[in-house]
């Protein structure tokens, strides 16, 4: 049985995560020094992201935000995919490794939503929410 309580669904996919980008950006380091030093760490594009949404209400920020998660995403995805994801199945926020990739899924969705990209919005909130219903909550979408 999966923790996500379906015997018939894939097990959890659980990032290894970049330790090294971790510890820069949790000790303060520019996060796009750690961006350009480890692009695939999904977690320096979410610190990105979520800074330029969160700092420019200007449409520039918004679409800097919408490309920094993009990025992210899709680095993500390319990991995800390297542990054995197919697509689908739980990819539980609680494990921290997961938590860059998901922080770039909930900033693509509020860079979509602020310049009325609705389609691209639905499509991240259903990612998140098969990915780990807690997502959304954590990442204040609900």
């Amino acid at each position: 049985m999966t923790s996500f309580g379906d015997l018939l669904g894939p097990q959890p996919t659980l990032l290894t995560g970049d330790d090294e980008a971790e510890s820069d950006l949790l000790n303060g380091a520019d996060p796009a020094a750690v961006a350009a030093a480890h692009p695939t760490a999904s977690v320096a594009w979410a610190y990105l992201a979520e800074a330029a949404l969160d700092g420019e209400p200007a449409t520039a920020g918004v679409i800097a935000a919408y490309a920094y998660a993009r990025t992210g995403y899709h680095r993500g995805l390319d990991q995800l995919r390297r542990h054995g994801w197919k697509g689908f199945g739980p990819v539980p926020w609680s494990h921290e490794q997961n938590q860059g990739f998901l922080r770039c899924v909930g900033a693509l969705a509020r860079a979509a939503q602020a310049i009325g990209e609705e389609d691209e919005y639905a499509r991240c909130l259903d990612l998140l929410n098969d990915s780990d219903p807690r997502a959304i909550t954590e990442l204040g979408l609900d």
